[in-house]
């Protein structure tokens, strides 16, 4: 499941609209079902009739375009569909798995921009997977092959044969936290073996001043990963707000001038980090393990005041 990009909002003084106002999906009893994480929403876009955004307890987690799966809203999800175009040459298809399945807003995508590829999504909410699958139900066999598997991310990863995949996302929100156990170097390695490779692994990482986690998260990835980089905007890489770090890391090297030139030119340009700066980054942490393992810090409210 995702967590939204905050340097998205920025555009906006607080107290503002959102850019698109949005509607309950009447179709369904009430305005939210009870889910393990919270109130599980799926609304329509009012302007938009082929725009659905989910949400937990009023939190975005995804935004999917039945019409336009190649658009990709949130900004860290636009991120993370560079690093699927710069993965393989275009149009060929790719393994993909996704822990954290949400609205299956990249996996729509990697279907639409790369025909034949086969992924899996792990969710843990079965009550999000459910209204997912009934409301936004995807259109096979245009799609390829898609599977949505309900279960613990980091369980269904260590039953996955050895190089299965040739990019694994990780982007999994519990009450708007990563949970502890999808932080850690044990869990890093089962990523990695699940990887056929050459493959890329990239995570979504929430975090805010001082970036302790987000350090601690990197200097984790890397003992793992001989290449490594970080996508941020300058704001949450300074440290002075809250939000989404991208780390992608493999055993081969990285398309970082590819991601760079792509990453600039969005609308909420990122920043990449490897090499030396990296290693600044990361100076001073330790990998974390299993028996240390804490969630990532919840956003502060006024993130979504």
């Amino acid at each position: 499941m995702s967590q939204p990009d905050p340097g998205t909002q920025d555009a906006d003084p607080p107290g503002a609209d959102p850019p698109h106002a949005v509607s309950p999906d009447t179709g369904m009893p009430g305005t939210g079902l009870r889910g393990a994480d919270g109130t599980v929403q799926l609304l329509a876009d009012v302007e938009r009739r082929a725009v659905w955004t989910l949400l937990i307890d009023g939190i975005l987690q995804s935004e999917v375009d039945l019409e336009d799966p190649w658009h990709l809203e949130i900004e860290y999800m636009r991120r993370l569909g560079h690093l699927i175009d710069l993965a393989a040459p275009a149009g060929v298809p790719l393994r993909v798995l996704h822990l954290g399945g949400g609205g299956l807003t990249l996996a729509r995508y990697v279907a639409a921009t790369r025909p034949g590829s086969r992924q899996l999504a792990v969710e843990s909410n079965a009550v999000v997977a459910s209204l997912v699958s009934r409301r936004l139900p995807l259109d096979e066999p245009a799609t390829g092959e898609v599977g949505v598997l309900v279960a613990d991310a980091r369980a269904a990863l260590e039953q996955l044969p050895a190089g299965s995949f040739d990019v694994l996302v990780v982007d999994v929100f519990a009450a708007a936290q990563t949970p502890a156990h999808l932080t850690s170097l044990e869990f890093t390695v089962a990523g990695a073996s699940a990887l056929a490779p050459s493959g890329i692994y990239a995570v979504n990482v929430g975090d805010g001043p001082p970036l302790a986690h987000a350090r601690g998260r990197v200097a984790t990835v890397r003992s793992v990963f001989p290449h490594v980089c970080v996508l941020a905007e300058p704001p949450v890489l300074d440290g002075r707000r809250f939000g989404n770090l991208v780390i992608a890391a493999s055993d081969r090297e990285l398309p970082v001038s590819g991601l760079i030139r792509r990453t600039a030119a969005d609308p909420f340009p990122a920043r990449l980090v490897d090499g030396a700066a990296l290693d600044r980054f990361a100076a001073g942490c330790a990998p974390i393990m299993d028996a240390h393992a804490e969630p990532s810090p919840a956003m502060p409210p006024e993130v979504y005041a």
